[in-house]
């Protein structure tokens, strides 16, 4: 059997953590070294991620040994991550994946492949370090890149979408109790969400050209996954799109371009993206879903993580959906 792949999870108390560390657990080629967290260190793992209960006896660390890992995950807050790095000499020997927006945009200079694999898969297996994509901005792309490879983008782009409550962290607020997200929705960082920027690289990267992308997002009354609907205006006929949608996501393990609308339930508790174009007039409407802890966040890290070992890309994370 090869050898183990030691890994490091840094702020490891909160939801994308405590997924990746279910993750871990039922990865065949995956040994946790430490799970660090200064709010719950020395207590264990499974009293905070209590699904857990069972599965193991570690415990949460304060300190660690970041030369006894194969690989770091960066969990913190945004804003965390660089002030971890700069603070803590990472060995040349360890990668690290960043799941915060840290270190996600080409314009900010630094050393991080943008770690989408549907877009950067081949220099993902050759990188040290990868910046994990934001949730929205997964699920927006996915249902975007193949248009703007075959430039079939006419103007500006109109998005929505709706999130799970588990995309706001576990950390409480205002908007996160369930007497206020119960039967409710509400629109929040209308034109302006963060995730925008690294949007735009990503579309420009294709298409050589910018498109505004006008953005309203919506929090959702449900815990896990996002439903992305995205339309433009275009030339090229249906039949045409749907190949080039098909053909663009060929080999690509988790997204699959789909002839019937999509639901949630197809894909929460999975890696998967479902991909459904449609053309309306001289619109193309795309759907697109996932789940936001796994493809918009931790499943994806886990992906990442595996095709910077020369892993099959699918290790660890062949999930089943809730499906009811």
């Amino acid at each position: 059997m090869a050898e183990q792949i030691k890994v490091g999870i840094v702020g490891a108390a909160g939801y994308t953590a405590g997924e990746l560390i279910r993750l871990l657990f039922n990865h065949p080629q995956t040994t946790l070294a430490f799970a660090q967290s200064e709010s719950q260190a020395g207590k264990p793992i499974y009293a905070t991620h209590t699904d857990l209960v069972g599965e193991s006896d570690l415990t949460f660390v304060a300190d660690f040994d970041l030369g006894a890992c194969d690989v770091i995950f960066l969990c913190k807050g945004h804003g965390e991550s660089k002030k971890f790095l700069e603070a803590n000499s990472v060995p040349k020997t360890t990668k690290i994946v960043d799941l915060s927006h840290d270190y996600r945009l080409k314009q900010s200079g630094n050393d991080f492949i943008y770690g989408l694999p549907e877009l950067n898969k081949k220099d993902i297996q050759t990188a040290d370090k990868v910046a994990n994509p934001g949730c929205f901005a997964t699920c927006i792309q996915l249902g975007l890149l193949p248009a703007a490879r075959h430039h079939l983008i006419h103007g500006e782009v109109n998005t929505s979408g709706i999130t799970g409550s588990t995309g706001a962290g576990q950390s409480l607020s205002a908007t996160s109790h369930f007497s206020w997200r119960n039967n409710n929705l509400s629109v929040y960082k209308a034109f302006t969400h963060q995730h925008l920027d690294e949007i735009g690289e990503s579309l420009t990267q294709l298409d050589g050209e910018s498109h505004a992308i006008n953005f309203i997002p919506y929090r959702g009354d449900f815990t896990r996954g996002i439903i992305i609907t995205s339309y433009f205006a275009t030339t090229e006929s249906e039949d045409k799109i749907l190949s080039q949608y098909q053909e663009f996501y060929a080999g690509q393990p988790f997204t699959h371009v789909v002839s019937e609308n999509p639901d949630l339930k197809q894909i929460v508790n999975t890696n998967k993206a479902l991909v459904y174009p449609k053309k309306h007039g001289d619109k193309l409407m795309v759907i697109s879903v996932i789940d936001n802890l796994l493809k918009g966040a931790s499943g994806q890290a886990l992906q990442n993580m595996n095709l910077m070992f020369g892993l099959d890309e699918t290790m660890g994370l062949k999930l089943k959906s809730i499906a009811f």
